[in-house]
């Protein structure tokens, strides 16, 4: 750290996207206040980062460190994206041997700071004998951390044992009320991708060790969202400070030269102009998660039921079972001017920007909620992994967003639910509720100068809490 406090920090998410792009972007937070970045991921995950602004991109060094070779994990796998989620636990695995290049490059640099995600459970002790302060950053909310539990229960050093009732799950740390909790079949569906795990640890483990060994934990969260939460996990959860980073909101990109992805936006916006305001649903379900046949269907003809206009980014599955979707027969001729089922790259946030949408159909992944709510978008929720469920239930506990009917077995959903939920969220009287909380939410998910606020106050944290070891900048 020089004379004006300017620190050298580095960056080391999982190799998720959702993960990748916001330390990315709170990289950009800090490199815009003059602190040098290290941001260290994989060759083909560096390549697909977005462009980084001019003005911070001599601040942001990317560094590509190779990917080890590990059996069943195909040669050109270095993101979830690339893989079905029950083979994810091979990435892990490649990710837990990157700590020998991960080493190295931290005895060469020393740092002031380490940021680390979920998965490097082993960056602490390397961290520790360099003097290097490090921290973990969560990209769940509270309420999400909450449910996970205390590090000591996920390493099992205190055995809990967790009942169902009424085909609900929800831990004995957890408070009654406020309620967040998973049902039956989003457990099953979970307990599904993990049951296989060539990593020498547990994802309950390694998440439990990367918490219990930071020396802080930073969230992306904010205490006008969730008060409650924050003050919970810190009080009773991880029983350590927690501090809020903000929501890293994101900016609508107003591109200046014109390339692939900018001739994809105007095919996109062409369609959104001609529509009403606030009248388009846009579909978006993640790059991860792969719906059954059966429920692309009953997608397809929900959509159509609900005589609303629509956007669907369709993508195709990941799941070594599926080849591609097939939509109902005519379908497509019967909604053609209505709706659009997109198969290529969509700029989700340019689209979700667009006055013609008013309601966004999501996976509830945290940063497709928060790219949502800060422009204002009422939400229809349709959680389809790990804690995506835990964010559908407190937003449908704070009526910022409904989520559709399941079947509580199996979480089988039935074209005329979709239809149902998407018409009483986008216009019915009834919904009008769901769409002001989610006009109010704005204010907070939206507004800049909130979380530029909250960036300072980190900031001021990691530097006057950094270890005295860390090497200054030259």
């Amino acid at each position: 750290m020089d004379d004006q406090g300017k620190l050298h920090i580095v960056m080391l998410p999982w190799l998720a996207m959702g993960h990748i792009i916001p330390f990315l972007e709170l990289s950009k937070c800090l490199a815009q206040k003059g602190h040098r970045i290290s941001f260290v991921s994989t060759p083909r995950n560096i390549k697909r980062l977005p462009k980084i602004p001019p003005k911070v991109s001599h601040l942001i060094n990317l560094v590509e460190l190779p990917l080890p070779h590990v059996d069943n994990l195909p040669e050109d796998a270095e993101a979830t994206i690339d893989l079905p989620p029950n083979k994810v636990h091979y990435l892990k695995k490649a990710f837990d041997e990157l700590k020998y290049s991960v080493d190295a490059f931290l005895e060469d640099l020393v740092p002031d700071w380490v940021i680390y995600d979920f998965a490097a459970y082993w960056l602490p002790p390397l961290a520790s004998k360099m003097g290097v302060s490090c921290a973990f950053f969560s990209l769940f909310n509270a309420a999400s951390v909450a449910f996970f539990g205390p590090p000591s229960v996920l390493t099992g050093e205190v055995e809990v044992t967790h009942a169902l009732e009424n085909n609900i799950m929800m831990p004995k740390w957890m408070p009654s009320s406020p309620r967040v909790f998973l049902r039956l079949y989003e457990i099953v569906r979970l307990l599904d991708t993990i049951k296989e795990n060539v990593a020498d640890v547990s994802d309950g483990v390694r998440y439990g060790l990367a918490v219990s060994s930071s020396d802080i934990v930073f969230i992306r969260s904010c205490v006008e969202f969730e008060q409650f939460w924050l003050d919970f996990v810190e009080q009773e959860v991880l029983q350590k400070p927690i501090i809020p980073v903000g929501l890293l909101p994101p900016t609508v990109p107003m591109s200046v030269t014109v390339d692939v992805e900018d001739g994809e936006w105007v095919k996109i916006k062409k369609w959104l102009d001609k529509q009403s305001g606030t009248s388009v649903v846009y579909i978006a379900l993640g790059t991860e998660a792969t719906l059954t046949q059966q429920e692309i269907s009953e997608l397809s003809l929900g959509l159509e039921l609900s005589e609303l206009p629509f956007f669907w980014v369709l993508r195709k599955p990941l799941s070594a079972a599926i080849d591609f979707y097939v939509l109902p027969d005519g379908f497509e001729d019967r909604i053609k001017g209505r709706g659009v089922v997109w198969t290529g790259w969509a700029p989700q946030l340019k689209i979700l920007a667009h006055p013609s949408v008013g309601g966004f159909l999501t996976h509830c992944g945290w940063n497709s909620i928060i790219e949502s709510l800060s422009l204002g978008c009422a939400l229809i929720l349709l959680p389809l992994l790990a804690e995506q469920g835990l964010n559908a239930r407190k937003l449908h506990e704070d009526k910022v967003g409904l989520e559709l009917p399941r079947d509580q077995q199996d979480g089988s959903f039935t074209s005329v639910s979709v239809a149902e939920t998407l018409r009483m969220v986008m216009v019915d009287e009834i919904g009008e509720p769901f769409r002001a909380n989610a006009r109010e939410m704005r204010k907070i998910f939206g507004d800049k100068d909130l979380h530029d606020g909250y960036i300072i106050n980190f900031i001021k944290y990691l530097q006057e809490h950094k270890h005295k070891k860390g090497k200054e900048i030259m």
